[in-house]
């Protein structure tokens, strides 16, 4: 006797929930239980003496919150992270559509050798490009301070002083993370219809003027996707400064999440969380303005 088509569809049904029931027991234990309990906790003074007696800690309200605004330590994390999204962003953004322009007009015969070359560092172990950029950034005997001394330049102490530390480090984040925004544009490059480039130039359209009016236009959304990316992660920016300069000379690299990670190190559990959704706060504000400014542009 065959099955009727409700029957079919209620079957279905089931052994789709089967399927998702593992994944969705996973986001709850492991993803929404933590999200609500940590902002639970940033309205509590939850320390780690009172993780034995979780019901006994006080409600804080917005005290934590409060708090952060009024720790200077914490705005100086926040201006530095500002810093590095401001100029790193814009950086990594420029070099990788310059190499993925380069990759797909100039050098396309070697394009996967060299696509493989610059995608390298982003999977590399941070530890391992913090060794190579440690020797590349020495003062004294660094490869980059020896090159500027041939032309008569005399190279800062990159990691040693608080005026330049903060370069140093967005030089290194940008040599390790272009290669994913490059491979992004160079899809978006190969997208573009080759016949507008020609018709451009049966009517005299230079390279510089098709790539302004025809490539850039084009590449808007990916742009978008890549600004985006970009940006929520140099907000959260963590590694470079805990392996390379552990946040600094006088704080010059510290940033909003390596400070939050100290803290929680610290046992200030709900000060933590706290400063935490305030990292969040900012990412999806950033976010959002980024949409509504390539939208009108666009």
């Amino acid at each position: 006797m065959s099955l009727t088509a409700p029957a079919r569809r209620r079957g279905a049904e089931r052994a789709a929930w089967l399927l998702i029931l593992p994944f969705c027991l996973l986001f709850l234990a492991f993803t929404a239980w933590p999200v609500v309990q940590s902002l639970f906790m940033s309205l509590t003074d939850t320390r780690n003496r009172d993780l034995r007696t979780p019901f006994a800690v006080e409600f804080a309200g917005l005290g934590n919150y409060v708090q952060a605004f009024a720790d200077p330590l914490f705005r100086t994390a926040a201006a530095n992270t500002a810093y590095f999204v401001l100029v790193g962003v814009p950086l990594t953004l420029a070099i990788a559509l310059v190499a993925a322009v380069v990759l797909d007009k100039g050098i396309s015969r070697f394009r996967a050798f060299f696509r493989l070359g610059f995608y390298t560092p982003v999977i590399t172990s941070i530890v391992a490009v913090a060794v190579v950029w440690r020797f590349l950034l020495q003062d004294e005997f660094g490869l980059i301070n020896t090159v500027l001394g041939w032309v008569g330049i005399t190279g800062p102490n990159w990691l040693g002083d608080p005026d330049w530390s903060m370069p140093a480090l967005i030089l290194m984040a940008a040599w390790r993370n272009f290669g994913t925004a490059m491979i992004i544009f160079l899809a978006g490059l190969q997208a573009v219809p080759a016949s507008l480039h020609e018709a451009a130039s049966i009517d005299g359209a230079g390279a510089v003027t098709r790539f302004r009016y025809i490539t850039l236009p084009l590449l808007r959304p990916t742009l978008l996707f890549v600004s985006v990316t970009t940006a929520i992660g140099y907000l959260q920016f963590f590694e470079e400064p805990y392996v390379m300069t552990n946040g600094g000379p006088l704080n010059s690299t510290i940033s909003a999440s390596m400070y939050t990670y100290r803290q929680f190190g610290f046992g200030n559990y709900g000060y933590a969380s706290a400063m935490s959704y305030l990292i969040f706060v900012v990412i999806a504000i950033v976010t959002a303005l980024q949409f509504r400014l390539l939208r009108e542009r666009g």
